[in-house]
C-alpha cells in the first residue's frame, strides 16, 4: 500500500477532503434554508388569519416592528394621502410584469402608515399601468397585514411617481421620519368604505421547498466520492499485487458471484432436479 504515499494519491485525498468539505457546507446551507422556510410557514400559520388589532397596540412606536409580527393584521383609521402615492415597479406576478400601489395613510394622531393597495399589470405603455384605481376619499378604516420594509438597492432608480423597492424610509424622508412607520408597511386586507384596488396578496403557499432533498443530495455526493476513491485504491492495489494470494482469492470469489448472478431461473431448476437423482 506504499503507493498511497505518492504525490498522485495524496492529491486525490486532498481533493476528496476539499470536495467533502464543500458538500458539507452546501448541505448545512440547505438545512438552514429549510429551517428558515419552516419558520416563515409558522409565521403565516400563526399570524395570517389572526383578528386585526389597532395599530397602536401592535406598533406602539413608529420603529417598534419586529420580524415575529410579519403577517399580523392591524386596524388603521385615517385619510389616504393620494398625492403622495407611489408605484413600485418591477413586481412580477403569475409570470406577468407589473406594479404595486403604495398609498400613505395619515392617522388621526398624525402618524403615517404605508398601505400596499394591490398589484396592477403593466399597461400598453411599459413604464406604467393603463390605469391606477383611486383611493377612497375622506375617513377610511383599513385592515392590513404587516410586512417588513424592503432594503434599498444601490444604483436602481425609478421614474417620477415610482419607486424601485418598498423602502419605507423613502416615504419617511418626505413625510417626516418622526411620524412615519419606517420599519414596516401593510398589505391591504380590506378597507371601509371600500374602493377599487389592485389584486391583493393571497395567502402564501405553505411549502418547505426542495431544501431537505438537496441537503441529502450533497451528503450523497460526498459519500459517492469517498466510495469512488476507495474503489480506486482497491483496483490499483490489485494491479500492483496481481500475484498476491489475497488478490487471487478475492478475484475468484468475485468471478463466482458473477457466474451465480448470470444463472437463469431455469438453470437453478435444472440443478435442483439433478440433485434429486
Amino acid at each position: 500500500m506504499r503507493f498511497l504515499l505518492s504525490r498522485r494519491w495524496l492529491g486525490y485525498f486532498a481533493l476528496l477532503v476539499v470536495f467533502a468539505t464543500v458538500c458539507g457546507f452546501l448541505s448545512s446551507w440547505q438545512f438552514d434554508r429549510r429551517e428558515q422556510r419552516v419558520d416563515a410557514n409558522h409565521l403565516v400559520q400563526t399570524n395570517f388569519d389572526a383578528e386585526a388589532r389597532p395599530i397602536e397596540e401592535v406598533l406602539p412606536t413608529v420603529d417598534s416592528f419586529n420580524a415575529d409580527q410579519e403577517w399580523l393584521s392591524v386596524l388603521v383609521e385615517g385619510e389616504y394621502l393620494e398625492d403622495e402615492q407611489l408605484l413600485v415597479r418591477g413586481r412580477p406576478r403569475d409570470g406577468l410584469p407589473g406594479f404595486e400601489i403604495l398609498t400613505p395613510l395619515e392617522t388621526s394622531d398624525g402618524r403615517i402608515f404605508i398601505v400596499n393597495r394591490g398589484w396592477l399589470p403593466t399597461g400598453a405603455e411599459q413604464d406604467h399601468p393603463d390605469s391606477v384605481p383611486a383611493a377612497p376619499a375622506g375617513e377610511v378604516s383599513v385592515t392590513a397585514r404587516l410586512k417588513p420594509s424592503e432594503p434599498e438597492i444601490p444604483g436602481r432608480s425609478a421614474p417620477e411617481g415610482q419607486i424601485a423597492t418598498i423602502h419605507v424610509e423613502t416615504f419617511a424622508a418626505n413625510l417626516g421620519e418622526d411620524r412615519t412607520y419606517s420599519d414596516a408597511y401593510g398589505l391591504l386586507r380590506s378597507e371601509t368604505p371600500s374602493g377599487e384596488t389592485g389584486a391583493l396578496v393571497p395567502k402564501p403557499e405553505l411549502t418547505e421547498g426542495n431544501h431537505l432533498s438537496y441537503a441529502f443530495q450533497w451528503i450523497i455526493f460526498a459519500i459517492i466520492a469517498l466510495v469512488g476513491l476507495v474503489y480506486g485504491v482497491r483496483e490499483e492495489f490489485r494491479e500492483r499485487n496481481a500475484d498476491d494470494p489475497r488478490v487471487l482469492a478475492a478475484k475468484k470469489r468475485e468471478a463466482e458471484r458473477k457466474a451465480r448472478a448470470k444463472k437463469s431461473q431455469a438453470d437453478y431448476e435444472d440443478e435442483l432436479i439433478d440433485s434429486q437423482h
